[in-house]
């Protein structure tokens, strides 16, 4: 039988990186077996299933490139397969209806609790065949009465629950459709699943799904729980400590590599490598190295792999991705150096894409002002003499490359007598608008040589306008 996992998430909302990293594990154990890797939406929640969260959902995994064998599957077109499975069961004795209002079985509860018993539905149509005809009524499982159900856990070891812990639980509601444990169940079935890949939230799920698989002699899948992520301050992770969503990350900046490598770490560790290619988590991963215990998020770490990964993929690739920053900040790139280039000379001094089409806007977009700051510093009349002469040296190149300009600059500081800040600072106010920049030989070569001459003119022409003001 061939290896398969799932990845089936609730179109609820967005795929959120606890999501992502679960939906990672399956994929790289599938990947390292050869197996085969099933994507499924569950959205049987019909009040708070939604396109856009659909949507989300499939831009998440696209954008991280983990890419399924088969699907996506949507539980909602499955409907008249899980009405022939509770058929089934009730035809095979496992299943029943129950008439019980919802006031009755929490009156059940509320009696067990006051036993100091199990809080759970007392089982009383379980035996029952006397059914009314006017009343509206559930399907419940047949759970069974005694012995235990052991999960033998990839990720937490063994685990034991005692039947007598179990309720009859819901697997049809009142209306006829299905809940999550029955569909579950019959996707895992139909689908060939052999390892199931989850968050530990979902352990107290495993039993019930167990016992239904047993009921329909089904092969029971191994299981792996997954320990959840916690913020920085140890509470589970939400909203509250930042971006949760995985397209957030890539609004934010974040490669998908970057945030890949950082979950692969969150819960699972190779020795002390932090660094690992897309192929060496394949070779290398398996459940049974994942934590036990919950892993912490931490977003410095993340900003740390983030940067290698701008710094040592190609630029040609992380440019395609700084292409969607540039559009996202309103920066036509039509006109101006290859983004690559861009790449090259700012990958690092930067923590994010998006930072990086910030500080990168002057390379296509000329401006009218200067900031502020570094104006009122370097384009002062004293950097007049400077520019001037400068200007007239670049206006003078038929080679318009680092290595010449550079050797210009110099020629400026020299000729003047002057230190290269003299010369250095107020051309680089004056072609970048700003008192920050790359290697300024190699900003300026990325600037075609009629703009770096026309902006060395508006910066005398503030310098003008600033004398004659005093």
């Amino acid at each position: 039988m061939t290896l398969t996992t799932r990845f089936a998430p609730s179109p609820t909302g967005y795929l959120h990186v606890g999501g992502a990293r679960t939906a990672l594990y399956s994929w790289l154990y599938a990947k390292k077996n050869g197996g085969d890797f099933i994507l499924r939406i569950e959205d049987t929640d019909l009040e708070r299933s939604t396109q856009e969260s659909v949507d989300a959902i499939m831009d998440g995994m696209n954008w991280l490139n983990l890419e399924w064998t088969h699907g996506p599957y949507f539980q909602t077109k499955r409907f008249d397969r899980y009405k022939e499975v509770i058929e089934q069961l009730i035809a095979s004795g496992n299943a029943y209806r129950c008439y019980c209002t919802s006031d009755e079985v929490e009156a059940m509860r509320s009696d067990a609790k006051a036993k100091g018993e199990i809080e759970k539905y007392n089982g009383l149509w379980r035996d029952r065949t006397d059914y009314p005809t006017d009343k509206p009524y559930v399907i419940r499982f047949k759970n069974p009465l005694d012995g235990d159900v052991v999960i033998n856990d990839m990720v937490k070891g063994d685990i034991t629950i005692s039947n007598k812990q179990l309720d009859d639980l819901i697997i049809a509601r009142s209306d006829g459709t299905p809940t999550y444990n029955l569909t579950v169940v019959v996707d895992d079935w139909d689908m060939k699943v052999t390892h199931v890949v989850r968050g530990d939230d979902h352990i107290s799920n495993t039993p019930k799904q167990i016992n239904i698989l047993t009921a329909l002699n089904a092969e029971i899948p191994e299981y792996a729980h997954i320990p959840m992520i916690l913020g920085d301050d140890g509470k589970r992770l939400s909203k509250r400590h930042g971006a949760v969503g995985v397209m957030q990350y890539r609004d934010d900046g974040y490669l998908p590599e970057a945030l890949l490598n950082y979950l692969v770490r969150l819960g699972w560790s190779h020795g002390d490598q932090e660094i690992f290619s897309r192929d060496e988590m394949i070779e290398l991963f398996d459940l049974k190295d994942c934590n036990r215990a919950p892993s912490g998020f931490n977003t410095d770490k993340l900003i740390w792999v983030n940067q290698h990964y701008m710094k040592t993929l190609a630029p040609e690739y992380v440019a395609e991705h700084l292409a969607w920053h540039m559009a996202d900040q309103d920066i036509n790139t039509d006109n101006g150096p290859a983004l690559s280039e861009v790449v090259k000379v700012q990958a690092d001094r930067v923590k994010t894409l998006k930072e990086m089409a910030q500080i990168s806007r002057y390379f296509y977009q000329d401006f009218t002002e200067f900031d502020a700051k570094a104006a009122k510093k370097h384009l002062r009349p004293v950097a007049k003499e400077a520019l001037l002469l400068v200007k007239d040296k670049l206006s003078e190149l038929n080679d318009w490359s680092a290595e010449p300009i550079h050797t210009a600059i110099n020629a400026t500081a020299e000729e003047l007598g002057v230190g290269m800040g003299k010369v250095g600072m107020p051309l680089r106010v004056a072609a970048t608008g700003a008192g920050n920049s790359p290697s300024l030989d190699l900003t300026l070569a990325l600037l075609a040589k009629d703009k770096v001459l026309a902006r060395i003119e508006l910066a005398l022409a503030f310098i003008a306008q600033r004398e004659a003001q005093t």
